[in-house]
C-alpha cells in the first residue's frame, strides 16, 4: 500500500484521535525513516523521544528476536528474569530503590499518583491526598494523568475530573508555597517540560522545591517520561539539579522503541504498596523487559549519554546563531538533545517546509519548534537540519 491507500483505509477504520500528517512511515534505520511512497526523512522527532537509539538498533532487535523465541509473555505472578535485571540496572544508576513496570508514561504516572496517596494516608494521615502540579505540564492521557496535567485544553469535555489536584506556575516557588494546604501530600513536576514547550526552571527554584518538600513532609514526584534516560545529557534529568526525588516515572526511551513504562520509588515510599494494590498485566513482561534491558545497557555502555550532551551543546549553539539571524526566534532553550526554539509566529509552516525537504520536526504549543532526535545523531546531522531551518526561516522572515 502507498501513502494515499493507507490514509484512505485508516480514515475509514481507525478512530479519529490524532491530528495525523498525510504520510505513513513504513521503515526506519538509525536516524532515517522512509514513508510508504519511498520518500526518505531525517527523523528529529524520534517517535516523540522514544527512539533514543535510533530506529531498529541491532542490540534491541536482537534481544527482541531472542526473547520472542524463548518466552514472550507470562504473568507477574511469576518472577521474570529480564525484568529483575532491568530493575536492578535502573536502581543502580539512580537514587531510587524499587521499580514497578507498566506499559506507558501515563500508566507510570497513574502508579505514582496512587503510590503517593497510599503512602500519605499510611504515614501522614487520612486527609492527605492532594498533589500539586505545574501549569503547562503534561503527564499523560488517562483520566488521573490528564487531570494532573496543567493544561486545560487537554481536559475539556472530560469532566468531572478526579479531585485532589492543584496547579501552579512552573518555576515560581512562592506560588508553590502558597498552594500547599492541609491536604497536600506531594509535588509532581517535570525536570524539563516537554509538551508544554521545552521549559526549564532555575537551579534556585529546584533547591527551594526540595527544601519545601522536606519541611512540609511532601513527596517529590518527578515525571521523566520524556526528559529522562539520557535525553538531557545525564541518565536522568533530575541529576542536573542535584535533587533527591521520592518517585520518578519513566517510559518513552526505556524500551528502545518497544512499549514499556516504569515507576521508581525510594524504599520507604515503595513499601506502601503491597500485593493487590497495583498491577499491569503486560507490565514488564519478558519481551518488553528484554528490549529495555538491551536498550539501557547500550545507552549506559556505549557513550550515548555523552553524545547527547556533546551534540546537544553543538545543536543549541547552532540554533542560537539562527536566533541571532532571524528575530522570529525569540529564545532557544533546553538541555542535551531536548531543545526548543520559541517563535514569535506559528511554527506549522516551518514544520511543513522541513517535511517537504526530508526532515521531520515537531512543534509544541503551536509556536515552539521542539527537537527530540535520536541520541545517536552527529554534528553532521545537526548541520543538515540547521541548513534546512535556515531556508525555512528565511522564507518566513520575508512574510513577517
Amino acid at each position: 500500500m502507498n501513502n494515499q491507500e493507507i490514509i484512505e483505509v485508516g480514515g475509514k477504520y481507525v478512530m479519529n484521535t490524532y491530528g495525523r500528517l498525510p504520510m505513513a512511515l513504513v521503515k526506519g534505520e538509525g536516524v532515517k525513516v522512509w514513508d510508504a511512497d519511498g520518500n526518505e526523512y531525517l527523523d528529529f522527532i524520534a517517535g516523540l523521544a522514544v527512539n533514543s537509539l535510533g530506529h531498529c538498533h541491532p542490540a534491541v532487535t536482537e534481544a527482541i528476536a531472542r526473547q520472542a523465541c524463548a518466552l514472550m509473555h507470562c504473568s507477574n505472578i511469576y518472577w521474570i528474569e529480564p525484568q529483575v535485571k532491568l530493575a536492578r540496572l535502573l536502581a543502580e544508576n539512580s537514587d531510587l530503590d524499587k521499580v514497578f513496570f507498566c506499559n506507558s508514561g501515563a500508566e507510570a504516572n497513574e502508579g505514582a499518583i496512587k503510590l503517593a496517596r497510599k503512602y500519605a494516608k499510611q504515614h501522614l494521615g487520612s486527609g492527605k491526598y492532594e498533589i500539586i502540579t505545574a501549569l503547562n505540564s503534561f503527564h499523560g492521557r488517562t483520566l488521573a494523568a490528564i487531570t494532573a496535567t496543567g493544561q486545560a485544553k487537554y481536559q475539556q469535555g472530560l469532566e468531572p475530573l478526579p479531585a485532589g489536584f492543584k496547579y501552579v506556575p512552573f518555576g515560581n516557588i512562592e506560588a508553590l508555597k502558597e498552594a500547599v494546604g492541609p491536604h497536600t501530600c506531594a509535588v509532581m513536576l517535570e525536570p524539563v517540560q516537554g509538551e508544554g514547550g521545552v521549559n526549564l526552571a532555575a537551579q534556585e527554584y529546584w533547591n527551594q522545591v526540595q527544601e519545601l518538600c522536606s519541611e512540609e513532609g511532601l513527596l517529590l514526584i518527578l515525571d521523566e517520561v520524556q526528559c529522562g534516560l539520557g535525553r538531557t545529557g545525564k541518565f536522568l534529568a533530575y541529576m542536573h539539579y542535584g535533587l533527591k526525588p521520592d518517585i520518578v516515572t519513566l517510559a518513552k526511551a526505556l524500551g528502545g522503541g518497544f512499549p514499556i513504562g516504569a515507576m521508581m520509588a525510594v524504599e520507604k515510599v515503595a513499601s506502601a504498596f503491597q500485593p493487590g494494590d497495583h498491577a499491569a498485566t503486560f507490565g514488564g513482561n519478558p519481551l518488553a523487559s528484554a528490549a529495555a534491558l538491551a536498550a539501557m545497557n547500550t545507552m549506559l555502555n556505549e557513550g550515548i549519554i555523552l553524545n547527547a550532551e556533546k551534540v546537544g551543546n553543538y545543536f543549541k549553539h547552532k540554533l542560537t546563531e539562527l536566533a541571532a539571524k532571524y528575530p522570529v526566534i525569540s529564545e532557544v532553550r533546553g538541555l542535551g538533545l531536548m531543545l526548543g526554539a520559541q517563535l514569535t509566529v506559528p511554527g506549522a509552516d516551518i514544520v511543513s517546509y522541513c517535511q517537504q525537504k526530508g526532515l521531520l520536526i515537531n512543534c509544541a504549543n503551536g509556536n515552539v519548534l521542539r527537537f527530540i532526535p535520536p541520541l545517536i545523531i552527529t554534528e553532521s546531522d545537526v548541520d543538515k537540519v540547521v541548513n534546512l531551518l535556515d531556508e525555512a526561516l528565511g522564507k518566513i522572515e520575508k512574510r513577517v
